[in-house]
């Protein structure tokens, strides 16, 4: 079966946009590919709304085919202090799951772009998870994404009628460090993208939750100045 083009006559794909450093790279690789990309941004009741402002600016910047956002509010299930009252941890990276990770997320989020997708006729779908830097969260996983891919052929009617859909994750096993650096070497701008868990009531990144303590790592590894202010 022929996957539909979009008017620029490039194939078309939805990119999970959430506004952080990560998914902003994955979009900018995705249109480097040569696609013309729809980003897809989930409001799921997070406590860091400033991201949901940079994924919109992401998209203008990148000059976005289309932005769609959306609202799926996960805090009637909590479970998470991303969208529970349960403190932001600031003491440091650790090996096991945190308690920022939201249950099932990805797996979830993965649903919905793929439901974007063959809505939109797409067949290539963009997710911009890490396994290195935080392996601590199991829906970053190479073999869970191997696995949702196979899911997608069985559970779509695209999937059904032989036009399977590729759940690129070109971010997978790279370091924080060797993202930085792909920001810079495609020209994208650090402050566009919001990274923190726990911003202050002005909107500045706290600097010590882990997201934080990773992306001042990435860049610092890297050698590149990162231009997202932080209050510690």
């Amino acid at each position: 079966m022929s996957v539909p083009e979009h008017n620029s006559g490039k194939p078309l794909a939805v990119v999970l946009l959430s506004g952080g450093l990560d998914s902003m790279v994955t979009a900018a690789l995705a249109q480097e590919s040569g696609f013309a990309v729809h980003g897809l941004t989930v409001d799921y009741g997070q406590r860091h709304k400033l991201e949901l402002v940079s994924a919109a600016r992401i998209a203008e910047r990148l000059g976005l085919t289309r932005h769609t956002q959306i609202a799926l509010d996960l805090r009637a299930f909590g479970g998470s202090a991303l969208t529970d009252a349960i403190e932001v941890p600031k003491g440091g990276v650790g090996d096991a799951i945190p308690v920022t990770y939201v249950p099932a997320r990805n797996l979830v989020f993965l649903a919905l772009i793929t439901a974007c997708a063959e809505a939109a006729g797409a067949r290539d779908v963009f997710i911009g998870v890490n396994a290195l830097d935080y392996s601590g969260y199991p829906d970053c996983r190479p073999e869970f994404i191997a696995s949702f891919a196979e899911t997608a052929r069985l559970g779509t009617k695209a999937g059904v009628e032989g036009a399977r859909f590729t759940i690129h994750a070109p971010l997978q096993h790279m370091t924080k460090a060797d993202i930085a650096g792909e920001c810079t070497r495609l020209g994208l701008d650090p402050a566009w993208s919001w990274s923190c868990y726990d911003p202050s009531p002005e909107g500045i990144a706290c600097g010590l939750c882990d997201s934080c303590r990773l992306r001042k790592k990435g860049f610092a590894e890297a050698g590149i100045v990162d231009s997202t202010p932080y209050k510690a």
